[in-house]
């Protein structure tokens, strides 16, 4: 027996979430997932963070495009707000200080509320900061940290409601065609319907080749985080968010404790990402290095995997070969903050429309979603097999 459907959706992370509760509002939905419950692998492990200013032109015009969901979500789409006030500080050492003025030029292009802070001031709002250290700094007042579950639920609540059937343990074993539709079988049974959305994240290609769908090239690339006791006698909890303008570490309140990470982006084959112990103790040499902070101990280290194409930006939208595949993927390291416009992006595709109007409004094309953009690439050898 098989299971009918308007549009499978693969992967139930943040991207394949709101997928679902954006095509569930026109089409019957089935979303799968091959964990025991959705968001598992690199939604579960983000950072939560809300900036305007982190990725490239095409991922801040598409932060911006999502703002507007995130700081008033629909009635009944969450219990607590999505955003809570963090900001963020970006540092520089002296031989740091030309890369900061530069990046601080094209931060304000987009976010003009970002102003550069003088050394001092970034030390009396995060008084661990060493003053040999600190040469310069900015400020984006209006970062903010992102409630990830509730977006998460949310959109899987609110795709439950319109219909959409959530399928777990549902991994996919063979992808093939019956009667012009898309044959999609899983450990949880088979499943029919004449549209698929790829949102599988690092196993994106693979899902793909299964299809007989070229790759369109993504690299999965492991970012490593670990938290550490808050320093002795220190309130933490209104810190901001450091992160230093060469992208070697960053921190920040988390819970009691601080999350830390060296931003490290290494290549990695799909899989269960764990921390390895030399990434950890980079993140806590660049800490000790930047700060007075001495890390004594680390309470709990993860890892979760960020996936790019050659670009760096998401891959959305119908391939170009077989346009009842759909592509939602290589959303890096910002598929949580992209999430709500990306989703209303791939939603407007397949009903057959174009960009919705407030994510045009921000300069987006679809020249710069769309897989299509790719097919002149290179794909890595390693995508070369399933």
């Amino acid at each position: 027996m098989s299971e009918q459907t308007d549009v499978i959706i693969i992967g139930g992370g943040m991207a394949g979430a709101g997928a679902a509760f954006e095509i569930s509002r026109t089409r019957k939905v089935v979303l799968l997932e091959r964990e025991s419950h959705c968001g598992y692998h690199t939604t579960g492990r983000s950072a939560a963070s809300f900036t305007e200013n982190y990725g490239n032109g095409v991922i801040r015009r598409i932060v911006l495009a999502s703002r507007a969901f995130l700081t008033e979500p629909p009635t009944g789409f969450c219990d607590y707000p999505l955003l809570s006030k963090r900001g963020m500080i970006t540092v520089a050492r002296a031989d740091q200080l030309d890369l900061l003025r530069e990046d601080l030029a094209a931060a304000q292009a987009l976010v003009p509320s970002i102003v550069a802070m003088k050394p001092a001031e970034a030390i009396a709002r995060v008084p661990v900061l060493r003053k040999d250290y600190l040469a310069g700094a900015y400020i984006e007042p209006h970062s903010m940290d992102i409630d990830v579950n509730g977006l998460h639920q949310g959109f899987l609540r609110g795709a439950r409601a319109r219909g959409a059937r959530v399928v777990t343990k549902a991994g996919v074993k063979g992808i093939g065609r019956q009667d012009g539709q898309w044959r999609v079988e899983t450990e949880a049974g088979t499943f029919l319907a004449p549209m698929i959305v790829n949102a599988a994240g690092a196993w994106g290609d693979e899902i793909a080749l299964m299809a007989g769908v070229r790759p369109v090239g993504l690299q999965p690339k492991r970012r490593t985080a670990f938290n550490i006791p808050a320093p002795a006698g220190l309130d933490i909890t209104d810190w901001p968010l450091v992160n230093d303008v060469g992208a070697e570490f960053y921190f920040k309140p988390d819970a009691g404790q601080l999350f830390v990470s060296p931003a490290d982006a290494t290549p990695s084959e799909p899989m269960d990402a764990f921390a390895e112990d030399i990434d950890v103790a980079i993140g806590a040499e660049r800490l000790e290095r930047a700060t007075t902070i001495e890390v004594q101990r680390v309470s709990r280290s993860w890892a979760g995997l960020r996936t790019f194409v050659a670009d760096g930006s998401p891959v959305v939208g119908p391939d170009d070969e077989f346009p009842d595949f759909v592509w939602l993927v290589g959303q890096g390291g910002y598929g949580i903050k992209t999430s709500p416009a990306l989703s209303r992006v791939c939603a407007s595709l397949i009903d057959g429309g174009g960009l919705p109007d407030d994510v045009a409004r921000q300069g987006v094309s679809l020249e710069e979603l769309t897989p299509h953009r790719l097919r002149n690439v290179e794909v890595p050898s390693r995508q070369a097999v399933s």
